[in-house]
């Protein structure tokens, strides 16, 4: 039995370059509702921004977002019940060094804002249009808030990310690659998001279905009872998610 279906966003409810939630998926989210089984989306996004995006049921969601390290329960606003906070030195390192490097930005996550310290134009109408509330500081250390994620963003794509940071950085935190662009670093992962939402619901991870498309989603998907994969992941991840679909509302349908 499904009590709970934890999908990610970009990339698997939202094809990229894609801006609205299909309204098929709202449709489901609340026959669902009904049926007494809760939609949760999951991802890198921040709270204001994923209540935006499904503004028209958020009320009735739980959310996981910044790649798990913040979990809020359903209303209006829901209840934090989970929030994993990095270690402020390293993470202003890290941040440093990114800022540091030419060609790439950084996005810094408190519990729902984002802070840039923008060198170039790129970014800034990027973060605008996922509707997340943004403040602008001259620098990492100036972020007044505990730090819960941090981004990269090379506009080049991930690998020269990856081979940079990740050997070094990802000793010391999460590391995922979190679409063509990003770079993430959590203490958290979507997994361990999802545990705490689990237990603060009183919901098995066997009574789970989930969604995903990249690899910042495998910590959630190799968790639960029912895992789908998007037909368009990486060959790697096809090879350990055999099951897999198109659409999301395509499986929700058969709840």
């Amino acid at each position: 039995m499904i009590r709970l279906v934890a999908s990610d966003i970009d990339g698997t409810l939202l094809p990229y370059g894609e801006r609205e939630i299909p309204q098929e998926v709202f449709a489901q989210i609340d026959r669902l509702w009904d049926r007494g089984i809760l939609f949760c989306p999951t991802s890198g996004r921040q709270y204001t921004s994923m209540r935006r995006l499904f503004a028209p049921a958020a009320d009735k969601l739980p959310f996981v977002c910044e790649n798990g390290a913040v979990v809020y329960g359903p209303g209006s606003p829901g209840p934090v019940l989970s929030r994993t906070v990095m270690e402020r030195d390293r993470a202003v390192a890290l941040c440093r060094e990114i800022v540091d490097h030419p060609g790439w930005e950084v996005l810094i996550s408190g519990a729902d804002t984002s802070y840039l310290c923008p060198k170039y134009g790129e970014i800034l109408p990027l973060m605008e249009s996922k509707g997340n509330n943004i403040v602008l500081v001259p620098c990492p250390e100036e972020v007044p808030e505990d730090i819960v994620k941090i981004a990269a963003f090379c506009p080049t794509g991930t690998a020269e990310l990856e081979a940079v940071l990740a050997p070094r950085w990802g000793q010391v935190f999460h590391a995922a690659v979190a679409g063509d662009e990003w770079l993430d670093f959590t203490l958290a992962d979507k997994g361990t998001g999802l545990v705490a939402l689990c237990t603060g619901l009183g919901v098995g991870l066997d009574e789970v279905m989930a969604f995903g498309d990249n690899f910042n989603d495998v910590s959630m998907l190799s968790r639960v009872g029912r895992p789908y994969l998007m037909e368009n992941a990486a060959a790697e991840l096809k090879e350990r998610f055999p099951v897999r679909c198109r659409r999301v509302a395509e499986v929700l349908r058969t709840l």
